[in-house]
């Protein structure tokens, strides 16, 4: 394929995709240190595993099976590794993990032609896959056990999210929720060390910081009125720290691929995912529903991108 340039004026950058995908990766570290901290060495196991595991299981795909000499690793798979591990529980065996990677890497993602065409989350699709094949090794929740070793005593939590969907109430303070003393998947439990990484981002201009916004405040607001008619609803700063809420708006919903280009498209974005968020969690058999509306949202993005395109400098009105 011939490369023609036409005329100035041409926006010319020096990022490269392994360049924004290394950005990413430090803005997970300190939930990765906060997931072995808690859940101790399996959890920081089961996150490399995903790392290495994903950028091989890329490299065999495409070299082989696609056929393309000339493709080389980009971090992209690494991190749909990470993020996948950091939305299961530890409880999750590291064999039945490889199979949503697999899934993730190879039917959410290179069955739409890779990197950039996807249409749905990677990660997320591989958690839902795990979720609907291997419910109770996605559903047992390991208490804290605050060390970086995992030779202590091991004990099974509900979530509490899991706790409000059964007794209509909770008894957890919310600086617990922010820290992360809950159980809950190994990256989405301490809110603290997710906006660290999130800040990292937004310096790095990294991120679109509408979807997360927009995303929080129509749960703070739809949580707000919600509980304000029934206070077994829960409160809307326990909505916004528990579950995967502070991981999905700030780490899945911006995912660049599979999220609005437009301004007003990211606002639409944010506003369905946190109305469908609450709706799931509220009138739904499961509590958590963060995942699954980012999925959902995922598949209006090329609707939403085709009827929020910008006027055209210049364009007249027909």
């Amino acid at each position: 394929m011939k490369l023609i340039t036409g005329n100035a004026p041409h926006l010319r950058s020096n990022d490269t995709t392994e360049k924004v995908m290394i950005d990413v990766i430090i803005a997970l570290i300190p939930a990765i240190i906060g997931a072995w901290y808690f859940f101790g060495e399996y959890a920081l196991f089961l996150i490399l595993l995903g790392a290495f595991s994903g950028e091989l299981f890329e490299l065999f795909v495409m070299k082989v099976l696609r056929k393309d000499k000339n493709f080389v690793p980009n971090g992209s798979a690494a991190i749909t590794g990470i993020l996948l591990a950091m939305n299961v529980s530890s409880a999750t065996p590291w064999w039945v993990f490889l199979i949503g990677l697999v899934f993730a890497l190879g039917v959410a993602k290179h069955a739409f032609g890779g990197l950039g065409m996807n249409i749905f989350n990677p990660a997320l699709a591989g958690r839902a896959f795990l979720l609907v094949s291997f419910p109770v090794s996605m559903t047992t929740w390991y208490k804290p056990v605050f060390s970086f070793s995992k030779w202590v005593d091991i004990q099974t939590m509900a979530t509490p999210l899991a706790v409000l969907k059964e007794t209509g109430s909770v008894n957890i303070s919310y600086w617990d929720l922010f820290i992360g003393n809950r159980g809950g998947s190994l990256g989405e439990t301490s809110v603290l060390l997710l906006l660290i990484g999130f800040a990292y981002l937004v310096v790095k201009k990294r991120i679109k910081i509408m979807i997360p916004i927009t995303y929080i405040s129509t749960v703070f607001v739809m949580s707000g009125i919600f509980y304000l008619v029934n206070s077994s609803f829960g409160s809307p700063l326990f909505h916004i720290l528990s579950g995967g809420l502070m991981l999905g708006a700030l780490f899945m919903a911006t995912d660049m691929v599979t999220s609005p280009m437009t301004v007003k498209g990211q606002i639409i974005f944010g506003i369905g995912l946190g109305v469908m968020t609450l709706l799931i969690r509220y009138f739904a058999g499961y509590p958590e529903g963060v995942s699954l509306s980012i999925l959902l949202m995922n598949a209006f993005v090329p609707l939403i991108d085709r009827y929020t395109v910008p006027k055209v400098f210049g364009e007249v009105k027909a």
